[in-house]
């Protein structure tokens, strides 16, 4: 899960917020409401949450078993509660809701041009963040997942 999460921020990051620079301010922002609308879906949520809740369980399910794919999944399940969910939903998301709660129509040009450096600087800081964060994470889980085969091995080699 944190795989689909990081390659969804990553994509995001390098395609679609380079893109987001040839639009104008009423099309980023009718664009942004618009993500922010659809990305809140029940696939989205079972990885972006689940992640939340199946990394510590692996890393406990591994705490006998292996110390060291223990602390490789305990390092990445902090990572990702604090640097992804977290950053997330205390920052990223107010800012969706803020967006959401803007009026292009109520609103004058310099207004829009102002909602969208501020909205778009802020939110795209965090989201470098927990893009950041959530391809460590993933990395971090990648290595622990080969700590246990090398735990393994060693295992069948002494038996």
């Amino acid at each position: 899960m944190t795989g689909l999460v990081s390659g969804l921020f990553y994509g995001f990051a390098v395609s679609v917020n380079p893109g987001f620079y040839q639009l104008s301010d009423i099309e980023y922002i009718h664009a942004m409401q618009a993500i922010n609308t659809a990305i809140l879906n029940p696939i989205f949520f079972i990885s972006f949450i689940g992640a939340v809740v199946f990394l510590p369980v692996a890393a406990f399910m591994y705490k006998k078993q292996s110390k060291h794919t223990f602390k490789w999944l305990i390092t990445a399940s902090i990572l990702y509660i604090v640097g992804v969910f977290g950053v997330t939903t205390a920052l990223n998301v107010p800012l969706n809701d803020q967006l959401a709660g803007f009026s292009i129509k109520s609103s004058s040009i310099h207004q829009i041009g102002a909602m969208r450096t501020s909205y778009a600087d802020a939110w795209n800081r965090w989201h470098l963040v927990r893009t950041v964060l959530s391809i460590i994470s993933f990395v971090l889980s990648i290595i622990a997942m080969f700590s246990l085969r090398k735990v393994k091995l060693i295992e069948k080699i002494e038996e």
